[in-house]
């Protein structure tokens, strides 16, 4: 395999492929990467196979492929010899299906090139089943489609706009980048600058890269110990399974399997067929007859209780006659009618147990597709889940065993927890005996002494114990840990060196981008300032320009204005309608003029005459307002009269008025 890979390498890299992979970077390729580098050699023995994969449905992409490898005359190897297997593999992009691909493409390039050319003129053409359909159903199948489309949401001018949207947002972006290409090209060594930016920003997706390829690594190779682990598990369950089968349990649960199953075909599935035809013949039995009314339901009725009265007279008549071999007879054939129906009913639980294990199957194999579809990983199989089922099994037996073994120990716990209260009311009876004699011969507390002293000699012979294993611990430790320190040294020691040497280039370097940096900085500061400067002088010459703008249409629109009123006076003047002269603005101010010289005029004459009759209108005037003041004090005198009636009595005589007390 690595042989393999290094061929395959060594091609890509030449021309007219021109990659430059290594081994890791080829092998932590991802699968749509792997597909397009084989579309690529496929569109370099075929140049109609150049295609980018991304812009194609998987299936299509599979289909193109497995034809032009077909017609190339590739052949699987031995272990991917099924067909849907390896369709699956050009899905997912498997690397045991694409790498041997390649390897058998680069081998022989010139040779499948004129296999590829000449296998064009020599491939026979079929014609699809569905162009020799009738004309009327390709139409309704293709007006379907349209319809189909039509109401799908799927709209040309939204893309449009999309584009047209697009389209100018890239020419932005590219009068943005001619705008900063021309800003930079006035700095000194700004290629230099742009060539360490684009280094910096390699390495740094490199960086990256193979961040993400080390993460990638890591996940690959948790999901291989994993499988690992699953496949010694399962290895180990498969022993023990084998362990446990023997010859005879095999041969009693296959015979019990073969009657079983002989019943279901034999007797179940028979009665039941006829019984479905039975019901299906009353069923177009009744379909054929004609409408029923009510007089036939009820005449129908009618010869139905006659043949329930039938029945029950008949076992009236069984029932008095009461034989003695009948009795027993009918005693059997309670019994066997019973044991039908327990058969029965065992069967049809059968039935739906192994249809409910058809439908779980089923479910398995759907979720294990759509699991498969989205994540990719392994599920579990029929098998593996047997396996599993094997597994638990054994399980339960096991658990069985220790819950039988934890009941005996619990049983014995107790035999053991009331012998240890035995033995502790005797240590105590004891023990005051030993208390009563000790204090009788005077040396009372002597036991617990004892006791005491030999408790702490143990503890202390147990701690030398532990002293002189931790020393010898801590001896090896020390060893290890040394050899462990010059092992890693002597590996160590050509990195370091190496180190050592790049840790002094990256500090020229960095003291020199240091510099750079620096300078850049002095630089934008001051290309900064002229340009805010110049945004602010463009900015006020802008505006001048709008002002100045503004101002002279405001005049070129009024002098149009005017130039075009004088038009239309000039026309009007000259022209020989007396109505179209009327209209001119001179007739209308002549006009004017002659009203308001005529109303001056006769202003003028009322004037005159005013002035003529001044004074004799001032002295009427003069009269009239004596002529109210006297008609206002005869109003008072009047009115005082009304009220001074009491006082006295006012006599008018000959023109003058007498008041009498």
């Amino acid at each position: 395999m690595s042989e393999q890979l290094k061929f395959i390498v060594e091609q890509l890299n030449k021309e007219p492929f021109k990659k430059s992979f290594n081994l890791i970077t080829f092998d932590t390729l991802e699968p749509m990467q792997l597909l397009q580098i084989l579309n690529d050699v496929l569109a370099e023995i075929d140049p109609k196979q150049a295609l980018d994969i991304r812009e194609e449905m998987p299936e299509q992409t599979v289909k193109r492929m497995c034809a032009l490898l077909g017609m190339l005359k590739y052949k699987p190897p031995g272990n991917l010899s099924d067909v849907s297997s390896f369709r699956q593999g050009l899905v997912t992009g498997n690397k045991p299906v694409i790498h041997p691909i390649l390897h058998w493409l680069l081998q022989r390039v010139p040779e499948l090139k004129k296999r590829a050319y000449l296998a064009r003129f020599l491939v026979k053409l079929e014609v699809p089943a569905e162009f020799l359909q009738d004309d009327a159903e390709v139409n309704k199948r293709y007006h379907k489609e349209c319809e189909q489309l039509r109401t799908s949401g799927f709209s040309t001018a939204e893309i449009r706009r999309d584009i047209s949207a697009m389209e100018e947002e890239k020419d932005q972006l590219i009068k943005r980048v001619e705008r900063l290409k021309k800003r930079v090209e006035s700095v000194s060594n700004h290629q230099r600058m742009l060539e360490q930016a684009r280094q910096l920003r390699v390495e740094k997706e490199r960086e990256e890269s193979l961040t993400h390829q080390k993460q990638e690594q890591k996940n690959q190779l948790f999901q291989a110990e994993q499988r690992l682990l699953r496949s010694q598990q399962q290895l180990k369950d498969m022993r023990q399974a084998a362990t446990d089968a023997n010859p005879e349990s095999l041969m009693k649960r296959l015979e019990e399997e073969i009657k079983v199953n002989s019943y279901m075909v034999s007797e179940k599935l028979p009665k039941e067929l006829e019984g479905m035809r039975r019901t299906v013949h009353y069923l177009q039995k009744v379909a054929l007859e004609p409408a029923m009314g009510e007089a036939d339901l009820q005449e129908l009725e009618d010869k139905i209780k006659e043949a329930d009265s039938q029945i029950n007279h008949l076992i009236e008549k069984r029932m008095m006659r009461n034989d003695p071999m009948d009795d027993n007879l009918t005693l059997y054939r309670q019994q066997a009618s019973i044991i039908i129906r327990r058969k029965e009913s065992k069967a049809e639980q059968l039935q739906e147990a192994r249809e409910e294990l058809a439908a779980a199957e089923r479910e398995l194999r759907q979720r294990s597709s759509q699991a498969q579809g989205s994540d990719g990983e392994e599920v579990i199989r029929g098998d593996e889940l047997k396996r599993l089922l094997v597994k638990l099994r054994g399980k339960g037996t096991v658990y069985k065993k220790k819950r039988q073994e934890i009941a005996e120990l619990k049983a014995e716990y107790g035999v053991l927890q009331r012998t240890e209260e035995i033995l502790k009311q005797r240590h105590e009876t004891v023990q005051q005996k030993l208390q009563t004699m000790e204090a009788e011969k005077g040396i009372s507390g002597y036991s617990n002494t004892q006791e005491e002293l030999e408790r702490v000699s143990a503890m202390k012979s147990e701690l030398d114990e532990k002293k002189g294993r931790t020393l010898d611990d801590m001896s090896e430790m020390v060893k290890k840990l040394n050899s462990m320190i010059v092992e890693k040294k002597s590996a160590l020691a050509p990195i370091i060196k190496e180190l050592r040497s790049l840790r002094q280039r990256c500090q020229e370097l960095s003291q020199e981008y240091e510099e750079k940096k620096a300078q850049y900085e002095s630089c934008a500061a001051g290309l900064e300032s002229n340009r805010s400067k110049l945004e602010q002088e463009v900015k006020a010459l802008r505006e001048e320009t709008a002002q100045k703008e503004n101002r002279y249409h405001y005049i070129n629109s009024m002098s149009e204005m005017q130039m075009r009123r004088a038009a239309e006076e000039m026309k009007a003047y000259v022209s020989s309608d007396p109505q179209e002269r009327k209209k001119a603005i001179r007739e209308v101010y002549m006009k004017n003029i002659s009203e308001q010289e005529l109303l001056g005029k006769k202003l003028r004459e009322e004037q005159k005459m005013v002035r003529d009759s001044h004074s004799a209108n001032m002295e009427q005037m003069k009269m009239w307002c004596d002529l109210e003041q006297l008609m206002e004090c005869k109003r008072q005198c009047f009115i005082k009269a009304q009220s001074q009636v009491s006082i006295g009595q006012v006599i008018q005589e000959g023109g003058e008025d007498r008041l009498v007390l």
